[in-house]
């Protein structure tokens, strides 16, 4: 049913929130460290994991997909802005950490993919022509 797939869902945003805060707390920083990371990171293992024992029907499949197309991008839109606020508030240091790991995301994404960056093909040696002798 897809209201199970809602339900997962939303225990694993649950989880993933109070992890947040729990690692929050052990760093002693009054926030929520990574919740929305921690619980769609959850969604995926958890879905991976009853996928492969067959213990996902594909209507809770569904329920899953529908609110990963809708709830989840605002929250992590909500939490990418908030954080950008505090970006500009904490300093440069924190301005520079956000755009160095942009770029260093961006950078990575060939190695990750296995794709080479350079799209010149090597040159191929043009055949000769046989000679009259």
């Amino acid at each position: 049913m897809v209201i199970y797939g809602v339900a997962l869902l939303a225990g694993c945003m649950l989880a993933g929130l109070i992890i947040g805060d729990v690692l929050g707390q052990l760093l002693g920083i009054d926030a929520n460290l990574g919740g929305v990371g921690i619980a769609m990171l959850l969604l995926i293992f958890v879905t991976g994991y009853l996928k492969d024992r067959g213990r996902l029907p594909e209507t809770t499949e569904s329920g899953i997909n529908f609110w990963n197309a809708m709830y989840i991008p605002i929250v992590v839109a909500m939490a990418a802005s908030q954080n950008v606020a505090a970006a500009f508030s904490g300093g440069m240091v924190a301005i520079l950490a956000g755009v160095l790991s942009v770029v260093l995301g961006l950078a990575l994404v060939p190695v990750l993919t296995g794709k080479k960056t350079d799209d010149a093909s090597p040159l191929e040696p043009t055949p000769t022509a046989p000679s009259g002798h």
